[in-house]
């Protein structure tokens, strides 16, 4: 059942959640969590967007939203520490890595939960390898949502950057060729989720249900109609307003911390008043694509939130919803056939820098950099009865607390090697303090943060110094007034990743 308003904030004032609540008298709730993948800060509603979201914008009023919660800023290195609570690099993060740490399927499953997957997984073993009970999905990186495999008869070849490996529980395919020629994998993603909800729905032990869709990941692909919804709308405003008109909203909701400014157009990019009248309708296509494919995503998400209410486990169950990393500004055309549409099998757009910079708002920079453009994601936590409805919290999260986080609810021990930080605590609305430093590497990306103070650098550019506290979008660098702390925050990074871990 769904409880009014009212009703949750009485509810919330009797419950503090704590390992003791979740003893072993206490029914341990279900768990799904939702992974996005390349989608920016602002895209979704509750965040700022114009995007229609109405079911994370559901869950975003009924639930919490983080102000502040960080990714590892790329597809892989972002599932590595999700999954094992760990740095990246004390487990490794490839598309066929083994990690060296228990997945969270296997540390629940030890748990006594039904441990169950949908989607993306991105590492050489398959989930049903580790620790997921069921699995259906991609266990490599993007693919063409239309036909991941190769061509179906009478339809050309799809697109594609290679063939990648999809798994059906024990059972690997390489290709991977469906036979429904109205195949799109954020729907086929949420059938198999549904599918699980409805198998083991008489079930008395709790699940956890971990779905990973690859929208709005390239390539970009929409149905006609929905790109329809949202064609014109783009090309109408360009991306500087709509960066303009998304803080303004973000600024409305809360969902910023204090004192942020907008940081600048990417100064490698053009104004959209630059943008010849001629080309605007194309770069309009692409983002309206992007748009319907997290439109429909929200909407397979509400089929999610139909059956949970269906099979009776709404009220206890705790959701959480977030993306991977940050827009990316890859702006190839890869189609095998120029002019090809988004609806087309042969069309391989993406979504371009320009839109990327736009769906970062007010942030810098893009996916693979270690900048809040590049880490920090929208973080929705919902559980009825247990959250405070529409709070917002600036307790700093990152990817390694779920772990943490799903074996409180669990129970079960939280071990002494897993370096994150439980968001129980966070979510039940008490102040809390999580272990800092937190750490970022990925490719000529280098970061640290520690309370306020953050250090971060690309390339060989020299390190750059922010404080976060006072400025949220890096745009004052302190590096030369503050020489003896860029030293420490080095000193801290660089012992960082020289331990690999156990």
């Amino acid at each position: 059942m769904r409880f009014p308003l009212t009703l949750l904030a009485f509810v919330c004032s009797l419950f503090v959640i704590s390992s003791e609540t979740l003893g072993a008298d206490a029914k341990r709730p279900n768990i799904i969590l939702i992974m996005c993948d390349d989608m920016g800060f602002s895209d979704i509603g509750c965040y700022g967007g114009e995007i229609n979201t109405p079911n994370l914008d559901m869950l975003a009023n009924d639930g919490m939203r983080f102000r502040t919660f960080y990714n590892n800023a790329k597809c892989e290195h972002t599932r590595a520490s999700l999954l094992t609570g760990r740095w990246w690099h004390h487990v490794g993060a490839s598309a066929s890595v083994v990690y060296k740490a228990p997945t969270f399927g296997e540390r629940m499953r030890e748990a006594g939960y039904r441990t169950l997957m949908a989607g993306k997984w991105h590492a050489g073993q398959t989930p049903y390898e580790r620790g997921f009970d069921r699995y259906y999905g991609l266990t490599d990186g993007c693919c063409n949502f239309w036909n991941p495999g190769h061509a179906r008869p009478g339809e050309p070849e799809p697109a594609k950057k290679t063939v990648r490996r999809w798994a059906i529980d024990d059972q690997q395919f390489r290709p991977y060729t469906p036979d429904a020629k109205d195949f799109y994998t954020t729907d086929a993603f949420t059938d198999h989720a549904v599918e699980y909800l409805e198998t083991y729905k008489d079930e008395e032990q709790p699940f956890l249900l971990y779905v990973a869709y690859t929208a709005p990941h390239y390539p970009l692909h929409a149905s006609e109609e929905d790109i329809a919804r949202y064609r014109g709308k783009y090309g109408e405003i360009g991306w500087d307003q709509l960066r303009q008109k998304r803080f303004i909203q973000q600024q409305k909701l809360g969902v910023l911390p204090m004192n942020v400014t907008l940081s600048p157009r990417d100064p490698a990019l053009p104004a959209w008043s630059d943008i010849p009248e001629e080309d605007r309708d194309w770069w309009d296509l692409r983002m309206a694509t992007y748009a319907a494919m997290i439109d429909r995503m929200d909407r397979n998400i509400g089929r999610i939130m139909q059956k949970l209410e269906a099979i009776g486990k709404a009220d206890n169950t705790v959701i959480f919803f977030l993306s991977d990393n940050g827009a990316c500004e890859d702006s190839a055309d890869r189609s095998t056939v120029k002019g090809s549409m988004p609806w087309e099998v042969t069309s391989y757009l993406t979504q371009g820098r320009n839109w990327a910079n736009a769906s970062n708002t007010p942030y810098r920079k893009y996916k693979t950099t270690d900048y809040e453009g590049g880490t920090r994601t929208p973080m929705i936590a919902w559980w009825p009865g247990r959250i405070k409805p529409g709070s917002f919290t600036d307790q700093p999260g990152h990817l390694i607390d779920f772990l943490p986080t799903m074996l409180e609810l669990a129970g079960a021990e939280i071990t002494d090697e897993l370096p994150g930080h439980s968001l129980v605590e966070t979510i039940s609305g008490t102040a809390n303090e999580r272990p800092w430093p937190i750490y970022w590497q990925f490719g000529k990306a280098q970061a640290i943060r520690d309370q306020d103070w953050k250090l971060v650098k690309y390339g060989k550019g020299d390190w750059e110094l922010y404080h976060l506290g006072q400025d949220p979008t890096e745009l004052n660098d302190l590096a030369k007034d503050h020489p003896d702390k860029v030293q420490e925050l080095d000193a801290k990074w660089q012992s960082w990743w020289k331990d690999k871990g156990n």
